[in-house]
C-alpha cells in the first residue's frame, strides 16, 4: 500500500483538510533538561486506518517521539522546543495526556506499565476512564486476547510477559482509540508470542480501523504488518518509504534485516560501515 511522502518544510504547506491524517508530526525538536536535544526536526505521518513502523537502534529517539505525541515529556523534564503534533487534524499543543486520551489517543508504553497489584479486570476498568462517554466494551479485549478471559480475577503481576503485553494493549483498546502508539511490544518475548501478538495488532488495525504508530527494534516483525516505515537515527529520519521499498533497500537489508555480507561472506557489521558513527544492534 503506497503512501504520499511525509510533510516537510521543503514540500510547502500541509495537505488539504480532506486528507487529514490520524497523526501528523511536523519538524519536531525535543530537548530534555533544557540542554539535551534528542529530536532534530522530526516529521512523520500516520494516515487513518494504517500501521506505520518507526524503526531505529537504541537511543535513536523512538520512545521520545511517542512521549512527545502523548504529552508525557514534562514528566521527564522534557519539552517540545519547536514543531507541532496534530492528532486527527487538531493541534495537540500542550494538552496533558488524559485530555489526549479522551480525544482518541492511546499510548502503550515500553515495559507494559500495567498495574501489577490490580487484577486483569481492574486494569481494564482503569482503561475505561479515558472514555469520554458510552459504556466500556470489555468483551472486545477478551475476544482478541482469549487467554485473559480465564485470568480476569488474577493479579496482573502474576501474568507471563506475553500476557502482560496483551493486557497492556487490551487496556488501551477499552478506551476505543482512533490512534494507538505501541512502544516495543516485542520486548523480552519469545518469537512465538511475538508472532501471536503482532497478528492480533494487525487484526485490531483491520477490524477496528485503528491507526497505529509502531515503534520497534524488531524490524522483521514490524515490517511484516506495516504499510509504511520510517528509520530514525540520532533524532532524525534517515530513510522512509513503503514497506516494499524499504525491504528492497540495500541499506535496510544490511543494517536492519541482517542480509548484508562482507567480502569474506560474513554478515556485515555496523562497525565496518564508516558513515554510521556508532554501533547499532542487529535486528532479527
Amino acid at each position: 500500500m503506497s503512501m504520499p511522502a511525509p510533510y516537510t518544510t521543503e514540500q510547502g504547506a500541509p495537505r488539504p483538510e480532506e486528507a487529514v491524517d490520524a497523526l501528523s508530526v511536523e519538524n519536531l525538536e525535543v530537548v530534555y533538561h533544557h540542554t539535551i536535544q534528542v529530536l532534530k526536526g522530526l516529521s512523520l505521518r500516520v494516515p487513518q486506518g494504517q500501521i506505520v513502523a518507526l524503526l531505529g537502534s537504541n537511543g535513536a529517539g523512538k520512545s521520545t517521539t511517542l512521549k512527545a505525541i502523548s504529552g508525557l515529556l514534562p514528566l521527564e523534564r522534557g519539552h517540545i522546543e519547536t514543531g507541532r503534533v496534530l492528532i486527527l487534524g487538531k493541534d495537540a499543543g500542550t494538552s496533558p495526556p488524559h485530555v489526549l486520551a479522551r480525544r482518541g489517543l492511546a499510548h502503550v508504553r515500553e515495559g507494559r506499565c500495567i498495574f501489577p497489584d490490580l487484577t486483569v479486570e481492574e486494569n481494564l476498568i482503569a482503561g475505561s476512564y479515558a472514555l469520554p462517554r458510552g459504556k466500556p466494551d470489555y468483551d472486545i479485549v477478551y475476544n482478541y486476547f482469549p487467554k485473559l478471559t480465564e485470568r480476569r480475577k488474577l493479579r496482573a503481576g502474576f501474568l507471563s510477559g506475553g500476557e502482560q503485553q496483551m493486557l497492556a494493549i487490551g487496556r488501551a483498546l477499552v478506551a476505543q482509540p482512533s490512534l494507538m502508539l505501541l512502544d516495543e511490544p516485542s520486548l523480552g518475548l519469545a518469537p512465538r508470542v511475538v508472532a501471536e501478538i503482532f497478528g492480533i495488532i494487525e487484526r485490531v488495525n483491520r477490524e477496528q480501523n485503528t491507526a497505529i504508530l509502531l515503534v520497534e527494534q524488531n524490524a522483521v516483525a514490524a515490517l511484516s504488518i506495516a504499510s509504511y516505515g520510517y528509520i530514525l537515527e540520532e533524532g532524525r529520519v534517515m530513510l522512509d518509504g513503503t514497506v516494499d521499498a524499504l525491504l528492497d533497500s540495500p541499506d535496510v537489508q544490511r543494517f536492519y534485516l541482517g542480509h548484508g555480507t562482507g567480502s569474506d561472506g560474513a554478515v556485515q557489521s555496523y562497525r565496518t560501515v564508516k558513515h554510521y558513527k556508532r554501533r547499532k544492534r542487529w535486528l532479527s
